[in-house]
């Protein structure tokens, strides 16, 4: 199981209350086709073809695209940045609305959502809020999901928290996490450094 911030596409700007009512969310990029099973190459292709993509930015919304659709697996979280709040929803599967299929719409690209809580970022870690700012529509959490630190806003329902029932990270993913954390606490960055710290002391506990 994974996590992943996703923030609107500019184009769905005020769409958000609708994607939180129908229990979905989309990427946009409308005019490309069903991506069940398509790869980032075929993406990429298929984005140049569509008009407006090339170099760095074709390839940067490729994987963009190619993460949203095939990447994210059934059964995973997302936490979707909405201002000064993130909402939590447990993810489905990938599906292709093919009316929507429309420069008007474009919501083609979509996948169901069970929607958890709505969480103030204030509230997040700041590895989490890391990932919220990153540049992009989709990100993925790079470390153990454990060190989101989410099981209070899922256990109290009876949804279960990231990890549980299922195949724990192993060991050396958690040591490479954990390097990773330990180089950041050598940044530059103040910030970065007591992110870092907090995420590494949380995991300890």
């Amino acid at each position: 199981m994974k996590l992943y911030g996703i923030r609107l596409n500019s184009a769905f700007e005020g769409r958000f209350p609708a994607f939180l009512e129908d229990n979905y969310v989309s990427i946009g990029y409308p005019g490309i086709g069903d991506l069940e099973g398509a790869g980032r190459d075929e993406i990429a292709d298929r984005l140049a073809r569509s008009g407006g993509y090339e170099g760095p930015e074709l390839r940067r919304i490729a994987e963009e695209v190619h993460l949203f659709a095939s990447g994210v697996q059934d059964g995973d979280y997302i936490l979707f940045a909405d201002g000064d709040t993130a909402m939590l929803g447990d993810v489905g599967d990938y599906f292709y609305a093919e009316s929507s299929d429309t420069p008007e719409d474009g919501a083609c690209h979509r996948r169901g959502v069970t929607w958890l809580h709505r969480i103030a970022r204030s509230e997040l870690t700041g590895l989490v809020r890391d990932m919220l700012d990153a540049s992009g529509i989709i990100r993925s959490f790079p470390y153990p999901v454990q060190l989101a630190q989410l099981d209070r806003w899922l256990s109290p329902q009876g949804v279960q928290p990231p990890g549980a029932d299922r195949p724990k990270v192993d060991d050396e993913t958690v040591a490479e996490a954990l390097a990773v954390l330990k180089e950041a606490l050598r940044s530059a960055d103040p910030d970065r450094r007591e992110r870092a710290a907090e995420a590494i002391l949380r995991y300890a506990k």
